[in-house]
């Protein structure tokens, strides 16, 4: 008998114990409800890289144009140094992990060797016409664990079947099913409805030519004025706008049509489709090299930095190789010279000391979406919540406090869960106070830089004035750009 009691005593003592763990596992808070539309994780993927690079090289490289004529002769085309390893050195070096090659421009000659046509590689003089550019970087890509994207240009001026609608596409469906099956993983794929003004009438199938992709890479993101995967921001400057929504309405938008350009650079917060903006522009005035060009200012290329990744964009910064086939050496030294002054100024976030606090949390303390999560590592799935109820709009607020001593910086960065859906429309940042900047859209990355200049203070405080359901806040930054000497006072 007193076994069984003792048995009995310990099923008891079990029974009780897993019913207050089911009870504790019941009050744990699930995470919010998403926002629609949601990013597909091919483009979660691609808005982490920030920074990726357009390698605009052919037969204007040696013959000092932007837009080839088509006339062009192959023998012209022999860069006798061609270092494809160079290029994604460069790469590398720079913090880029993607870079994208103009396989075929508007002058119709191909990099590569294609079967379909013999205005390419094949008949110029570099390795004796034994060439293939894309089949070069793949392997020189491969070897550093860097991923190559590909544009194949729609507008061709060379090839006669251009204007004839059937035989055009089924030429150009041709050569992207060779380039898609021949070369590997592709990681995004470029169209555009680039065209001269009097230049023949064209109708490209695209809805063939998206579908014939995704067959052959479900995984690749397709990039084209009307998405579907990534839309053009509607500039070559690298400019976002101030308000820049990674939504839109895919039915509003159409390829080559100029009259959406405003649509295209901010976005819709009522867009039901996710198509994140790609900010496109030239690390020199053209997109080809040039012997007269030279590299922007270390200066404008932060710029561009802060319009572009600091606006929820993604940044694709073209680097033309010469006519020898390198990257030449001043653009190489200014990648760096970027590089080195994006990570002087990021990777040291000062608020990493400093207690966080807020104006409420989703399932109080122990819920595990507390303010002490926008101070991690993860800036994608750990996020602040704030709780739903009891706070009307505008009433949601994170707060950095600093030690006595205070903190001095000029850049503030804010980043949202995007995961769950882009929410926040408006807010408001705050130094022991007073308003230091203001702005509207944050998605995967906002950054202000304070346009007075450096502030020292104890409190930051963000306040969320309009949301789309509850605002999710992933991370938070407080830093120090020392290349920031801004003239003119005053808060943004």
């Amino acid at each position: 008998m007193p076994k069984m009691r003792c048995s009995l005593c310990i099923t008891t003592l079990f029974l009780l114990y897993f019913e207050l763990a089911v009870s504790r596992l019941e009050q744990v808070p699930p995470p919010p409800l998403p926002i629609l539309p949601l990013p597909s994780f091919s483009q979660l993927k691609w808005q982490q890289r920030e920074l990726i690079m357009f390698l605009h090289f052919g037969v204007n490289t040696f013959t000092d144009s932007e837009w080839g004529t088509g006339h062009e002769s192959p023998a012209i085309f022999n860069p006798v140094g061609l270092d494809a390893n160079q290029w994604v050195n460069t790469a590398v070096d720079a913090g880029i992990s993607l870079v994208i090659l103009t396989a075929k421009h508007h002058d119709g000659f191909c990099l590569w060797p294609s079967k379909y046509t013999d205005h390419s590689v094949i008949r110029s003089p570099w390795k004796n016409g034994n060439g293939d550019v894309v089949q070069e970087l793949v392997d020189a890509a491969k070897a550093r664990g860097v991923d190559v994207g590909l544009y194949l240009s729609p507008w061709d001026r060379h090839d006669p079947r251009y204007g004839h609608d059937l035989s055009y596409n089924e030429y150009y469906l041709a050569q992207l099913q060779e380039l898609l099956k021949r070369y590997g993983g592709v990681r995004e794929i470029w169209f555009d409805g680039a065209k001269g003004s009097n230049e023949t009438n064209m109708t490209y199938y695209f809805t063939d030519w998206f579908s014939m992709v995704r067959e052959l890479q479900s995984s690749i993101n397709i990039f084209s004025d009307a998405g579907p995967d990534v839309r053009w921001v509607g500039d070559e400057k690298g400019s976002a706008g101030s308000t820049c929504w990674s939504t839109v309405n895919r039915t509003s938008l159409s390829i080559g049509n100029a009259s959406i350009v405003d649509y295209l650079n901010t976005g819709d917060p009522k867009g039901t489709d996710w198509v994140p903006p790609e900010c496109d522009v030239s690390i020199r005035q053209g997109w080809f090299w040039h012997k007269s060009e030279s590299p922007k200012k270390l200066s404008q290329l932060l710029q561009i930095y802060y319009d572009s990744v600091g606006r929820n964009c993604l940044l694709l910064l073209n680097v033309p190789p010469n006519s020898t086939g390198l990257i030449s050496e001043e653009d190489v030294h200014r990648l760096r010279e970027f590089r080195k002054a994006v990570d002087t100024i990021f990777s040291t976030n000062l608020a990493n000391e400093c207690l966080v606090k807020a104006s409420s949390q989703r399932g109080g303390k122990e819920g595990g979406f507390g303010p002490e999560n926008v101070l991690d590592d993860d800036h994608l799935w750990t996020y602040w919540a704030p709780r739903e109820d009891n706070h009307g709009e505008g009433d949601h607020w994170i707060e950095v406090r600093a030690g006595d001593e205070g903190l001095r910086f000029n850049v503030i960065r804010i980043q949202e869960a995007i995961g769950l859906g882009q929410r926040i429309k408006k807010h408001e940042i705050y130094l022991d106070g007073k308003m230091v900047a203001r702005g509207t859209t944050v998605g995967y990355k906002r950054l202000h830089r304070l346009e007075g200049g450096v502030v020292h203070g104890r409190d930051v405080r963000i306040r969320i004035r309009e949301s789309k359901g509850v605002p999710l806040i992933s991370s938070i930054g407080l830093h120090f750009d020392p290349f920031w000497h801004p003239k003119r006072q005053g808060p943004k």
